[in-house]
């Protein structure tokens, strides 16, 4: 059996990654665009507006609470829920940061990720980097 190769990765590029796997599913984009449209809802709010089981709900809302994009307040009986926003900007300027280099050629990018191993052939300066080429045309048999 194989030995695990762990990484250590800084902490925020951690936390981008925990942030993207708890919005890696449509029902908590969803509860995330209703806290943007109007913080602070209850769950049952949510279930009012998202028609799945309070269960299945709460199940999502602990998923953004372990994320840290939401936070939750108790008032009485009542648990309101509303975005915690200082774990957002940490994505917004991730983002930004990437979006902003889109038009910079790849060669000066730090972001972009050579191959080691030697490359042989006509083409070889394309697969210096690990990327399909949509638009590349396929030879079709006549």
């Amino acid at each position: 059996m194989g030995t695990i190769k762990h990484l250590n990765f800084d902490i925020e590029t951690r936390a981008i990654g925990e942030i993207c796997k708890a919005l890696g599913h449509p029902t908590r984009i969803q509860i995330m665009t209703l806290l943007w449209k109007r913080d602070n809802r209850t769950c049952g709010e949510i279930v009012d507006l998202i028609p799945l089981a309070q269960s299945t709900i709460s199940k999502h809302l602990l998923e953004l609470k372990k994320a840290s994009l939401v936070k939750i307040k108790h008032e009485g009986k009542k648990t309101i829920y509303s975005i915690e926003v200082d774990n957002l900007k940490v994505l917004k300027k991730y983002f930004g940061n990437y979006l902003s280099t889109i038009e910079i050629p790849e060669k000066q990018k730090s972001t972009v990720l050579g191959t080691k191993h030697k490359l042989k052939g006509r083409k070889s300066h394309l697969k210096q980097y690990n990327y399909q080429f949509p638009d590349r045309r396929i030879k079709m048999a006549l």
